[in-house]
């Protein structure tokens, strides 16, 4: 079916599907919170998200690149494994834990606007006035989602939460800008990344927690979050940037999935959508904007 349709309408496709499991992930964090520990999800969710990229590597019959794979390079994959899945998501799990799941999907919506600040010493690239600006307008929205709209009162619901929010943010943006510029097939760079991950993971569950064993509900969460948040949906959004003809074409779509998933927060989890949250986000999303325009980064 996929061969009648263009590349381009394929790539909007794959964006389209992966779009959708991305706004649902907030959600699902939040109800397998409630059967599992942060630590013991990201442990369950992480067997999950390597079994899901090993049976897409042997689809796509890539594993010889597994045994081809320079020793160096799989090296240096060793401390990008610590940064993600294990500290992001012990972390981000831990800020879903403490606050209300649309403060904690908003907040952490910002780590786009952390790695353009991160890059300046990482990648020595340079900022204008004017696209600092755009970053100043994404962390007064950032600041309007953590305040609940009490800006100047500077109160937060839950402080410890917010700090750990915004942290997922800066380990996130270490993540990438850490991965940038590899020469390697992404899907097994990711396999070995998530698979290099886990003995970090397995130490963590014996350090912060004791193990368990999940229940019925724990598992399909950690299994949803496995799938779609760490494994297929990351191949679905590569399979679209790969088919677009213009990357921004695709990326541009990815602006609608904080709004997307505050609708399935609240049909689903019946969460009241505050006001604060809804111009917050956009004010992140005009930020990037402002800031992509001034600084013709696409």
């Amino acid at each position: 079916m996929f061969r009648s349709i263009s590349n381009q309408n394929q790539a909007y496709c794959f964006a389209a599907i992966a779009i959708f499991f991305w706004s649902t992930v907030a959600s699902a964090f939040k109800l397998s919170l409630a059967y599992l520990s942060p630590i013991q999800l990201v442990f369950y969710a992480t067997l999950f998200s390597i079994a899901a990229l090993f049976v897409i590597i042997l689809l796509q019959q890539k594993l010889h690149l597994l045994r081809q794979y320079p020793k160096a390079a799989m090296a240096r994959l060793i401390p990008l494994s610590l940064l993600n899945p294990c500290l992001y998501y012990i972390v981000l799990f831990e800020a879903y834990d403490l606050l209300s799941a649309q403060e904690a999907m908003a907040i952490n919506y910002s780590w786009v606007v952390m790695m353009v600040l991160l890059s300046i010493p990482i990648l020595k690239q340079k900022m204008r006035f004017k696209a600092f600006l755009g970053v100043v307008v994404s962390y007064v929205g950032v600041l309007i989602i953590a305040t609940k709209g009490n800006l100047f009162a500077l109160e937060f619901s839950n402080t410890l939460g917010v700090i750990l929010a915004l942290s997922t943010t800066v380990i996130w943006a270490l993540f990438w800008l850490f991965n940038t510029k590899k020469s390697n097939d992404i899907v097994v760079t990711l396999f070995l990344i998530f698979l290099f991950s886990l003995p970090f993971v397995v130490l963590a569950v014996f350090l912060g927690s004791t193990f368990e064993l999940p229940s019925i509900n724990g598992l399909l969460g950690a299994a949803y979050i496995g799938l779609f948040e760490m494994g297929i949906t990351f191949v679905l959004w590569q399979s679209a940037l790969s088919r677009s003809s213009t990357v921004s074409r695709v990326t541009s779509l990815a602006f609608v999935t904080p709004f997307l998933s505050l609708v399935v927060l609240y049909f689903v989890l019946g969460e009241v959508i505050m006001p604060s949250t809804v111009l917050g986000i956009t004010l992140i999303i005009a930020g990037l904007l402002g800031q992509k325009f001034f600084s013709g980064n696409n």
